[in-house]
Order: C-alpha cells, then sequence, then structure tokens
C-alpha cells in the first residue's frame, strides 16, 4: 500500500468539507436521512454549517420549500464530490489456460 503524504490528504479532505453559511435540508424528528421522493410533503429543517458542525437555523414546510431556501447549496456540494480515475485501474488479467494440452481419447 502507497502511504499517500499528510498535506496532500489534508487538501483532498478540507476540498471535501462544506463551506462556511453553506445549508442542507435534514429530515425532523427521529427520522433516518431520505430521498426528496420520500414524503415530499412532510416538514424539514434547515441547517447551516457554522465550521465545524451543522446547525439548525430554521424549519420549511415541505421539501420544495427547503430546496428554495438552500438555494445554490446543493449543486456546489455535489461539485465537490471527486470521481474516481479510471486511468489507475489495475490491468486486465491474462485468460486462464491449462498448463497441460488435453487430448480427447479415441471414441472408436
Amino acid at each position: 500500500m502507497d502511504d499517500e503524504p499528510l498535506g496532500e490528504w489534508a487538501a483532498r479532505r478540507e476540498q471535501r468539507r462544506p463551506v462556511r453559511g453553506e445549508r442542507r435540508l435534514a429530515p425532523l424528528g427521529d427520522q433516518a436521512e431520505q430521498g426528496a421522493h420520500v414524503g415530499p410533503d412532510a416538514p424539514r429543517g434547515i441547517q447551516e454549517w457554522d465550521g465545524h458542525q451543522w446547525v439548525p437555523v430554521g424549519v420549511a414546510e415541505d421539501f420544495s420549500a427547503a430546496a428554495q431556501a438552500t438555494g445554490e447549496d446543493a449543486a456546489a456540494r455535489a461539485g465537490r464530490v471527486p470521481l474516481p480515475s479510471f486511468s489507475k485501474l489495475p490491468p486486465a488479467p491474462e485468460p486462464w489456460r491449462p498448463t497441460v494440452v488435453f487430448h480427447r481419447p479415441d471414441t472408436t
């Protein structure tokens, strides 16, 4: 395994972290985070990143109102997700070949 220098790791980590003031929506209550298609009329909480944690800043009456309140933050967050580089895949292995030639016995 190749060890990554700490500076490169810290730069990658900082790139993925939210920007201070960035907002996101969250479900209210004890339910786990779900997709927007699950309960679109249910109220959503709005959270803001203060540099260390997500802090609640408001409540929206449904998903569409919460999406308008978060604005461009969701698109900016999606742009920071690193995609895999496909050039680093290992080469395909050679197909298996038997080491001894097999001859079918005479059936006559």
